[in-house]
């Protein structure tokens, strides 16, 4: 039997018929997602909004909503899909974007993308290639939107000197007595801390521009087509904001292109696979090398090291303050996933200036 409260919810949104089936998404950690279809063979994705992560769902959709339509129009000037190719919101019958229930928990919802699915790791090189363009696109077909009209959803998100000062703060309370089974660890982030404000000075001195960034470019945030495998569009909207495009490229090298899950205890196992590192370099490059100015492109791979180096200082954190933001299955989880990441960011390092040289040469690839 539908349970009434998704029966209530569906029909304050525009749609097309009654619902016959409803079953939920359990993928997503953050928000409540449901699969929703009706007797008119429509599909519908229908998410409550996590209202204590994201504290301004107005202001959430309002940036949503802005991002889309903008990229929508795009599509549409150049006779693509926009149907496919974007997340396409429908309205309540009030006109809002989001629906206050009884409770007033808030919901959204878009049209399902049919015959399409995600990937957790690259399948192969093509894939990581394929996921490139998309995020790449994504950024292209955003490049004229205002930033600055973007809220911030979730304040400080990539601001590495508040991740660090957060760090610090943790060191020196120690609340959960683990600062001594993590001494080395904590030396590692202490050792860079000239990293951590490297690309703010440079946006402070107006040489990187802040731009329209997705903030969560994990590869399963790509949806990729059943029959061709190729990517179709960026999903996950709700950490757009005002920031830096190698705070995208990074989070998803560091995601995509570590040779192991970021949980993997086994450190041999860890490292920075080069082939997907450029897989990935050329099919972002391919979609925005002509927009990304030279101080962007001179600094994505120290993107993808910061962004790593970050990941790794916040697991670490949240192990010193007893495992309060992110999900653990053991008592060891994440003392495990920084030292995975702090691994990660060594062998980056080792690796840098192979890592510059494939960016440089897509960089002269695409600007010719």
């Amino acid at each position: 039997m539908i349970n009434q409260e998704i029966i209530t919810v569906f029909e304050a949104f525009e749609r097309g018929g009654n619902i016959v089936s409803v079953n939920q998404i359990t993928a997503g950690l953050i928000n409540a997602t449901y699969l929703v279809e009706t007797d008119k063979r429509e599909k519908y994705i229908l998410q409550k909004i996590n209202t204590f992560v994201f504290k301004n769902p107005d202001k959430l959709m309002e940036n949503i909503i802005g991002v889309t339509k903008h990229i929508r129009d795009k599509i549409k000037e150049v006779g693509g899909d926009y149907k496919r190719e974007n997340l396409n919101f429908l309205p309540c019958n009030s006109g809002e974007y989001y629906f206050r229930d009884e409770n007033n928990g808030a919901w959204r919802m878009y049209i399902y993308v049919d015959e399409a699915l995600t990937y957790n790791k690259p399948k192969n090189n093509d894939t990581f290639r394929s996921a490139g363009h998309s995020f790449g696109r994504f950024m292209k077909l955003l490049a004229d939107y205002p930033a600055a009209t973007l809220h911030e959803t979730i304040n400080n998100f990539h601001y590495t000197p508040a991740r660090y000062k957060n760090f610090l703060n943790a060191v020196e309370a120690d609340i959960k007595g683990r600062k001594a089974v993590c001494e080395k660890e904590i030396q590692f982030v202490i050792d860079r801390k000239a990293d951590t404000h490297k690309l703010t000075d440079l946006i402070a001195e107006g040489v990187l521009p802040l731009r329209v960034t997705h903030n969560d470019t994990k590869l399963n945030n790509v949806l990729f087509d059943i029959n061709t495998d190729k990517s179709i569009c960026v999903i996950d909207l709700d950490t757009i904001m005002p920031g830096l495009s190698l705070y995208d490229f990074g989070d998803s090298i560091r995601s995509g292109a570590n040779m192991a899950a970021e949980d993997e205890a086994d450190l041999s196992k860890v490292g920075i696979d080069l082939t997907l590192f450029e897989a990935f370099v050329d099919g972002y490059l391919s979609e925005t090398a002509k927009n990304l100015c030279d101080a962007e492109l001179d600094n994505l791979a120290f993107g993808a090291k910061l962004m790593t180096f970050e990941c790794g200082m916040r697991f670490l954190t949240d192990y010193l303050e007893g495992d309060v933001y992110f999900r653990t299955t053991h008592a060891e989880h994440n003392i495990v996933r920084a030292r995975n990441q702090f691994k990660l960011v060594a062998d980056m390092e080792k690796h840098m200036d192979e890592m510059n040289a494939i960016v440089m040469k897509y960089k002269e690839k695409y600007t010719k």
